[in-house]
């Protein structure tokens, strides 16, 4: 089996992450797991790198795990299986807890872990032909990489339903109109759309956005009050920040905010 490799290249304040496997649609597996993890990591890490765009290559966004490897691993003990598994909730963790904005860049498809990978980030950018597939269930398989948790904080119950008990591929275009993905474009443009998209993040407050990020996670299973609380103590805390003094400056000069050298 041909691996996926991770291509990494700067943009100016923009990563883009690019997962490469010509023979196997981007198919992922435990060794890129790490990979993508690792790279998120260091990225949220590294003060120059302010947003980041996670792509496929050749017109594809991701094909999700090697039919071929998921049969073998049948051969495998459960604690083995059960490594990998944990390997692939690391790498979505990752991109959910990752401080700076992740934008996806979807061409051609998004199938099982592959929309996973799509779905844990903040944003999609998507090609109007493109389809999102969980199709688990037409190999006997249930679903994994918290695709079932993404679709259905954001699609009603009867379509996600659709989705993973028939593993009907559904189009970028009724996902969009239902919210799912953020923009649509020409087949072939999603990544360069996606990096207009990036850059207009990277010019933001990134403490600030690295604060939103996580109140937008932990809103789901938090109540009115805890959220309350926590919102509170965001702005009480960014107020006397670098961010708010040259935000709220900017606005009452009417002018555009400078964040990338001030912040």
């Amino acid at each position: 089996m041909t691996e996926t490799t991770l291509t990494q290249e700067r943009r100016g304040p923009v990563l883009i992450l690019t997962l490469d496997g010509a023979t196997t649609r981007n198919s992922i597996s435990p060794p890129l797991y790490r990979q993508v993890q690792e790279a998120v990591i260091g990225a949220g890490q590294d003060a120059s790198v302010r947003a980041i765009v996670l792509a496929g290559a050749n017109g594809f966004f991701s094909s999700g795990g090697n039919i071929n490897a998921l049969k073998a691993s049948a051969e495998k003990t459960l604690a083995e299986v059960t490594v990998n598994t944990d390997l692939l909730n690391v790498m979505i963790k990752a991109l959910r807890d990752c401080p700076k904005p992740v934008v996806a860049a979807v061409e051609g498809g998004a199938a099982g872990a592959g929309a996973s990978l799509a779905l844990a980030c903040d944003m999609i950018v998507a090609a109007q032909d493109a389809k999102f597939t969980v199709a688990y269930v037409k190999v006997g398989l249930t679903p994994d990489g918290g695709v079932t948790h993404f679709l259905a904080q954001s699609l009603p119950r009867q379509l996600v339903a659709e989705m993973c008990l028939l593993g009907t591929p559904v189009g970028a275009e009724r996902l969009h109109a239902l919210g799912l993905i953020n923009s649509l474009c020409e087949p072939g443009a999603a990544l360069e759309d996606a990096l207009a998209l990036a850059g207009r993040l990277a010019a933001g407050p990134v403490q600030a956005m690295a604060y939103i990020k996580g109140l937008i996670e932990s809103a789901p299973a938090a109540d009115l009050a805890t959220h309350l609380d926590r919102e509170a103590a965001g702005i009480n805390r960014a107020r006397f920040g670098v961010e708010a003094r040259e935000g709220l400056a900017a606005f009452l000069e009417k002018r555009k905010p400078d964040f990338f050298s001030k912040g």
